[in-house]
């Protein structure tokens, strides 16, 4: 496909279902400070909300780097197919106002060997997090080996 054809991605969203909708819009808003973009209601008790992440991207991991990050991030919790990850300034802080917001902490903060520190929980709407906070630049962390290697 040449430059010129590809179809322009403007936004990665992903949509949850959430049974609890009120407690999902409390974690992920109000604990977790994601900003409400907006919010519509319709028939019924339909709502949705959309909160805005900051920037979006999409991590393809096979399943041999998904028990990898497994083993380090979390000392055997198993990663669920789809797994939303948050970068944060302060993954021990955010960690601990999560927790006390209703989430499972399934591994405590952690330095790994990429030189984040990352911590898994269980959240509302049955999603299970991770939180990151680089302690490295992208430019730093591109210069380690094995770093660009997916590169075509």
């Amino acid at each position: 496909m040449s430059e010129a054809a590809r179809p322009t991605v403007r936004q990665l969203r992903i949509v949850v279902e959430a049974d609890d909708h009120d407690a999902a819009v409390a974690f992920f808003r109000d604990a977790l400070g994601l900003p409400e973009q907006a919010a519509y209601a319709g028939e019924g008790d339909e709502r949705v909300v959309i909160l805005e992440a900051g920037r979006a991207t999409l991590e393809l991991a096979n399943p041999s780097h998904v028990r990898a990050i497994d083993a380090v991030e979390t000392d055997g919790v198993t990663s669920p197919r789809i797994r939303l990850a948050f970068e944060v300034d302060d993954a021990a802080g955010t960690t601990s106002t999560l927790e006390a917001a209703g989430a499972e902490v399934l591994a405590t903060p952690r330095e790994t060997p990429w030189r984040s520190v990352n911590a898994r929980l269980q959240a509302p709407a049955d999603l299970q997090i991770t939180l990151f906070e680089e302690l490295e630049s992208l430019e730093e962390r591109s210069q380690r080996e094995g770093f660009g290697a997916g590169e075509h």
